[in-house]
């Protein structure tokens, strides 16, 4: 990844219900989680991509509305247009690998606004002016990269799930776990009629290679006779 805020992911669960207390036979201690945050630092591919990584979020999706969050580096996106582009496929594998619903956090709001990030995502023709001032001549790299945000054009220009954060100094938090919660309660219900779907998908292929099982071993045992 370009960085190690544009390459992490984090995996955020929204939780309805009470966990169970810290310590059973200490009533006084029991407390209530609104929301669990489980970081996972590191290069994307290594958490996306990997086995161990769905094991991971597969396991949280199971117990909890769960959505991911990818941490985006506004600074660096605003020194390259390019490196923007960059961040937004990382993000669309994240969606296409767990079928999760997606958060895109970009942080450091204190050093630069992320609202040039949030109008490159939903204009298409305001991303190409950038990319024209930033270099007109960018060859084979700058072509992909117009191409792309074409094909982008159409998933992003709807999306709702993106929110700017300072860690520095806190500011747009209350915002992100506005973001988080409308992403658990509207989008999570998709996911588990997905998961569902593919449950069902995979039983019935299961079952279908059962039968073809016994019925070679049937035809096996008859012409042994």
């Amino acid at each position: 990844g370009e960085s190690s805020a544009a390459a992490a992911a984090s995996t955020t669960e929204g939780e309805s219900s009470s966990l169970p207390p810290p310590f059973p036979n200490k009533k006084k201690n029991k407390k209530t989680m609104d929301y669990i945050l489980v970081d996972t630092p590191g290069q994307i591919e290594a958490f996306t991509w990997s086995a161990s990584g769905q094991i991971i979020s597969e396991a949280l999706a199971s117990s909890f509305p769960t959505c991911l969050c990818f941490v985006v580096d506004t600074a660096r996106c605003a020194s390259s247009p390019n490196t923007f582009m960059s961040n937004m496929l990382y993000a669309c594998s994240m969606i296409y690998r767990t079928r999760l619903p997606l958060v895109i956090c970009f942080n450091k709001t204190d050093v630069v606004s992320h609202e040039f990030c949030m109008d490159w995502m939903r204009d298409y023709e305001s991303f190409q002016q950038a990319l024209d001032d930033h270099s007109a001549n960018a060859g084979f790299y700058g072509s992909l990269t117009r191409s792309l945000s074409l094909v982008l054009d159409e998933f992003y220009s709807n999306f709702a799930n993106a929110v700017g954060v300072s860690a520095v100094t806190g500011d747009g938090m209350d915002d992100f776990w506005k973001t988080v919660q409308t992403a658990a309660t509207k989008d999570f219900p998709d996911y588990v009629a997905d998961l569902k779907l593919r449950v069902e998908e995979q039983e019935a292929k299961q079952h279908a290679i059962a039968k073809s099982q016994v019925r070679r071993l049937q035809r096996d045992i008859n012409e042994s006779k």
